[in-house]
């Protein structure tokens, strides 16, 4: 069995994976909080965690692995968003606006997501499926001494789960002196989280037994992680902006309503994105969604390729010089591959760069030497395996009217090639300049070799019709 190793943000150290049962390979995922398009950071995880489903598949099979992202369709955010559709003139009542506007939003979600190449997980679970799982959660917790009722709202005591902080590697206290905390009269501890809360007569809620009310976000991932994946699972992972208070307050809550289960036994966390080396923000006129930079003309094979050239644990900077250069590069790998069989076998640097740690940018590396050396069959496995199809679907690189132009003048350029070959050879040097001239006009870049060979590029403003002038 390949060996894969992880770094363990919980033990700070990169560590051999060994799934609990190797038949059913278990990994969890926070997914979106659904009412706006997803931006370059939302996007991230998912390009992240979808190499990481694909190596996991590789390795132990296809179907030998579950993957859960969630989608948060209950929500302050959601409501806020509605409000605002209703201040703008929507007539309809506040809950069809919030239905409306979470499906739509996951339908955006869906088509940008698959633009970038993600697959789709095992399970995609909607919050309002989960609420009854999420009520018995919260009962066992105030049963169990670990959350009380208070002000018609539930809260998770965190004092009642000695081990509350490990995860970010600060005790309570420390984080109540770094942390903005909501501060609440019926808190008995700055840090207890809201596991319930009361809903308005006309915002989305469901009966309990504190009255009509909604889910705090953290119950949520773990009800549904719980439901979907049992007690104990193998990996859990999301940007690293979720590891506090997020992912800390799932831990507590899961280890206390389970404590026969080990929750999570791996965190992963991806690093957060910039643009031009700079935090992304509205304010800063650098923030962009997926459907933005699609909309741009960005093929969604680059934006992958850009995310997955930094090592998913640093900082990931966009920039537009980055994207041509992926795109430039991808587009060179689609002329060799698109009509060419993929190798039976992944090739092995591929695998070997991304069972270290998900180390993408040293599989890039490993692709960019099969390309040299031309091993196109191998270098179309090993894209597959990170996620590039390169296929003709609109929108992509291979659909370009350029590459389908390309194919049937390979021939002609070859040929021309072997006769500008021949006339050099021959000292007729102003018809080989000819020829070459000839080709850089319709887009081809020659290479001359010291041995005297020739190898050649195609760019993306190819011109076949530029060609004619060869015979």
């Amino acid at each position: 069995m390949t060996e894969i190793r992880l770094h363990n943000t919980r033990s700070r150290r990169k560590e051999v994976f060994a799934p609990l049962d190797a038949q059913n390979v278990r990994m969890y995922v926070c997914g979106p909080t659904v009412y706006d398009r997803a931006h370059l950071g939302n996007a991230r995880p998912v390009v992240v965690f979808d190499v990481l489903f694909r190596l996991l598949r590789h390795v132990y099979g296809e179907g030998h692995v579950t993957y859960v992202r969630n989608f948060t369709d209950v929500d302050d955010k959601i409501n806020a968003r509605a409000r605002e559709m209703q201040a703008g003139g929507d007539g309809r009542d506040l809950n069809d606006i919030v239905r409306a506007l979470t499906d739509e939003t996951i339908a955006w979600y869906h088509a940008d997501m698959d633009a970038l190449g993600a697959l789709r997980p095992s399970h995609e679970p909607r919050a309002t499926e989960y609420i009854g799982q999420m009520i018995a959660m919260i009962e066992g917790l105030v049963a169990k001494g670990c959350a009380y009722a208070a002000g018609g709202h539930v809260l998770f005591d965190v004092r009642a789960y000695p081990e509350y902080g490990r995860l970010s590697g600060r005790s309570v206290d420390d984080m109540i002196a770094g942390a903005r905390v909501e501060v609440a009269p019926y808190k008995r501890d700055p840090m207890d989280f809201v596991l319930w809360k009361p809903s308005s007569a006309d915002e989305p809620g469901w009966e309990s037994p504190w009255g009509r009310g909604r889910p705090g976000w953290h119950i949520e991932c773990s009800a549904m992680s719980h439901e979907l994946l049992g007690e104990s699972f193998d990996i859990h992972g999301g940007g690293i902006d979720l590891q506090f208070p997020h992912h800390e307050n799932e831990i507590a809550q899961s280890c206390c309503a389970h404590p026969e289960g080990d929750f999570a036994r791996v965190w992963l966390h991806n690093e957060m994105v910039q643009v031009d080396g700079k935090k992304m923000s509205k304010s800063l006129g650098n923030f962009f969604t997926v459907r933005d930079l699609l909309d741009q003309g960005w093929p969604g094979e680059v934006i992958r390729f850009v995310m997955l050239s930094t090592h998913y644990r640093k900082p990931m900077d966009w920039t537009e010089e980055k994207a041509k250069a992926a795109e430039d590069e991808l587009w060179l790998w689609s002329l060799e591959t698109t009509d060419v069989e993929a190798a039976e076998h992944t090739p092995e640097q591929v695998v070997s760069a991304l069972t270290d740690d998900l180390n993408t940018h040293a599989a890039i590396t490993a692709l960019r030497g099969l390309f040299k050396n031309e091993e196109f069959g191998s270098l179309k496995r090993g894209l597959q395996l990170m996620g590039f199809e390169l296929s003709a679907d609109a929108g992509s690189i291979a659909a370009s009217k350029h590459l389908q132009s390309y194919a049937p003048f390979r021939d002609t350029i070859e040929a021309a090639l072997q006769t500008r070959s021949v006339a050099k050879r021959e000292r007729r040097f102003s018809e080989a300049d000819r020829i070459r001239n000839v080709l850089m006009a319709a887009g081809i870049t020659l290479q001359d070799a010291p041995d005297g060979s020739t190898t050649y590029t195609v760019k993306r403003d190819f011109d076949p019709s530029k060609l004619e002038s060869l015979n």
